[in-house]
């Protein structure tokens, strides 16, 4: 396998180094060692936390991780599951330890790269950070988080999981049950429990977090059965349970979906399918992407699976858990940005004339109608609501701005909040985030700057070059960490006795909720008038995720 490429003799390195540049740590699986980073820390990069299935069983869960006998170097640092990545990787959104810089895409991906201070605590709580990407881009450190490591007061884990069909192809059978991505994001936390107290964490003080569909992962991690006691805390950032990509409306037509654009040419049975995914050469399976549908879906996602005797990660539609109330209730720091829409701006110039064409194609997945009136009735309601009479064009386009970011992020995160509150958890922090710099660009067509998709976690994790930010932005990256260690350490972002604002945690009707921007502003009514039109629309057209179904 791959990693005994970088398992040597621990004797000759413990002969030949200077101790205080590495570190031994004994895992279950057997010794590993990492060294210390340019930043004065210690880092195990690459280490194996389960193995991935591969041939006919690639899209089952994974499996237990390898073991060894001699020292694992922990030194490969960019490790990354196969995708089609030059959609999204560049060297300018790598934060980078060094100016070496590649990417090895292998299919036995399953790594985690743990962060140790320089300190000779133990016990200290842990953060695993859950990468973005639709469910279909991104790899471990794409980001990291050294400025809150540097903190010395915690441990930071990272690591793969895999992505697009390989990880979230569901077509409810044996070989293809489904949510093997969310599988493997299971056995990390599993192996975090076993493992991390060698490093000098605790495993009773998890905090899960992650950004876009990082977020509605940790946020699906609160309703899963199947995760339950993994974890002690969570921040999901601008990606909630309820929306119209974190799960699979209908898994078996999006597997059809797949087929045909890889050329699947026989009757579409559950069984053809599934023999041709099998089957199919691996490098086919991340030929595709799906990051720009009109209608805000997304057809690589976690799904409702069908029961097959096997560990399910997600059993029921989210919704029906979060009001059912039967889950874990825990700490939740809990927001988006304030202009989470401004990641669809570059699709403004052809999609403001086929909205005006028909708005129809743009209404979320996640709604069904009874007729072809309704249908209407409500796309008119829907648009005029935010647009009001006039067309879609450069006057309103913040509005357009407005719409994309409640229809994918805004109003779930209203609506998680409320059912969560509802079903009694009193430990959810909900913020939105304002702060835009004055070195960002304008939104086009207008003399207003905004904070984007998952801006909140550009400001708490590391960028390249902060050396070179406006003091104003460096101001603003300080608190957000500060909120952010506060609440990883205590479960609170504003703990007894800070000097900052008060921020108790929600209640009804999205009050009260903290503006986070140059200042902290408690605020009352989250979004309030939106939530409210969008709860009687789903109250009438709401369409359910539903598990695959056989034919």
């Amino acid at each position: 396998m791959w990693w005994q490429m970088f398992v040597v003799c621990a004797c000759a390195d413990i002969i030949l180094a200077d101790h205080t540049d590495w570190r031994i740590v004994n895992i279950d699986q057997g010794p590993v060692k990492g060294y210390r980073a340019p930043h004065g820390n210690f880092v195990f990069y690459g280490i194996p936390y389960a193995t991935t299935p591969t041939g006919p069983n690639k899209f089952k869960p994974p499996l237990p991780p390898p073991t060894w006998n001699v020292t694992f170097e922990a030194i490969e640092k960019f490790i990354v599951c196969p995708q089609k990545i030059s959609l999204h990787v560049s060297r300018e959104n790598i934060v980078r330890e060094t100016n070496d810089f590649f990417l090895n895409l292998q299919e036995d991906c399953l790594i985690t790269n743990v962060y140790v201070p320089d300190t000779d605590k133990s016990n200290l709580p842990v953060v695993v950070y859950f990468y973005g990407g639709a469910y279909q881009l991104g790899y471990s450190n794409i980001k990291t988080a050294i400025n809150l490591l540097n903190s010395k007061e915690i441990i930071i884990v990272d690591f793969n999981y895999r992505l697009g069909a390989h990880g979230f192809l569901c077509l409810g059978t044996e070989d293809i049950p489904g949510n093997a991505g969310m599988k493997d994001q299971v056995a990390l936390l599993r192996w975090v429990q076993r493992n991390i107290a060698s490093f000098g964490g605790n495993p009773n003080d998890v905090t899960i977090t992650g950004w876009s569909a990082g977020s509605s992962s940790v946020d699906l991690f609160v309703i899963s059965k199947l995760a339950k006691g993994l974890f002690h805390k969570v921040i999901p950032e601008s990606g909630p349970i309820i929306s119209s990509y974190t799960v699979q409306i209908d898994p078996i037509a999006n597997a059809k979906i797949i087929a045909k654009n890889l050329n699947f040419d026989d009757d579409y049975t559950i069984g053809n399918l599934e023999a041709f995914f099998k089957n199919l050469e691996f490098e086919k399976l991340y030929s595709l992407t799906f990051v720009n549908e009109t209608d805000s879906s997304t057809v690589f996602a976690p799904c409702v699976e069908r029961y097959l005797g096997q560990e399910m990660f997600l059993d029921e539609n989210p919704e029906n858990i979060l009001r059912s109330g039967d889950y874990s209730k825990v700490p939740m720091l809990y927001g988006v940005a304030e202009m989470e829409g401004m990641f669809r701006l570059p699709n403004f110039e052809e999609w403001k004339t086929m909205m005006n064409d028909n708005f129809t194609n743009f209404l979320p997945c996640n709604l069904i109608f009874q007729s072809d009136e309704e249908r209407d009735n409500i796309t008119q309601k829907i648009k005029h609501f935010y647009f009001g009479d006039e067309p879609v064009g450069e006057k309103n386009i913040l509005k357009y701005v407005q719409y994309f970011g409640d229809v994918l992020f805004t109003y779930g995160t209203a609506k998680t909040v409320k059912l969560q509150v509802e079903a009694g958890n009193n430990q959810i922090y909900l913020y939105e985030y304002g702060y835009a710099d004055e070195n960002s660009d304008y939104i086009i067509h207008t003399q207003t700057r905004g904070a984007t998709h998952c801006a909140q976690t550009n400001a708490v994790l590391d960028l390249e070059d902060e050396e070179n930010l406006s003091d104003a932005y460096k101001k603003m990256k300080a608190l957000m960490r500060n909120l952010w260690l506060n609440f990883i350490i205590t479960g609170k972002p504003v703990p007894e006795g800070s000097p900052l604002a008060p921020w108790p945690p929600v209640g009804k009707n999205g009050t009260p909720y903290m503006f986070i921007d140059r200042e902290l502003t408690l605020k009352k009514g989250f979004i309030q008038d939106r939530v409210l039109f969008w709860d009687e629309i789903y109250e009438k057209c709401n369409r359910e995720p539903i598990a695959p179904y056989q034919f």
